[in-house]
């Protein structure tokens, strides 16, 4: 697959577990009695800061990889630094804007940043396996033994 298609299908599921953790979030805030709309607005833009970090760290990969592949090791290396500085002062940012503000709840803000890892363990574990080719199976039935050259 594309990188590029790689990279977009990768976010629509961070997306996806976005919208289903903050959703379970909106539940457990109202259970507890805390719902209202500054969780509202705090779950969305958390989900949204979330959503797009993942996008920009995917984007960067490709393209460190791409000038990895293509000789330039530092290059990748700085972008990769580069990015990720320049997207965690974003968040920060963000972040502080929307609970100074008070139009956001401040966990609820946070909370979204944090689903991120179980959505993508989530996904690997639904991930379909890739099948071996004939070579490694070959291999795999016939290891050399440990005296054999």
């Amino acid at each position: 697959m594309d990188s590029r298609k790689e990279v977009l299908h990768e976010t629509l599921i961070i997306a996806i577990g976005q919208v289903i953790c903050i959703a379970a979030m909106f539940g457990i805030f109202a259970l507890l009695g805390l719902f209202d709309r500054t969780v509202v607005f705090g779950g969305i833009l958390g989900g949204i800061v979330a959503i797009l970090n993942f996008l920009f760290m995917a984007i960067s990969v490709c393209v460190a990889s791409d000038r990895a592949v293509a000789q330039d090791v530092n290059g990748g290396k700085s972008l990769m630094a580069f990015s990720r500085v320049f997207r965690y002062v974003v968040i920060f940012v963000v972040w502080i804007a929307g609970a100074v503000s008070g139009l956001c709840n401040a966990f609820a803000l946070v909370l979204p940043i944090i689903f991120v890892r179980p959505t993508i363990t989530v996904a690997e574990f639904f991930r379909k396996k890739e099948t071996p080719t004939a070579s490694e199976i070959s291999s795999e039935e016939n290891p050399k033994e440990e005296g054999e050259n």
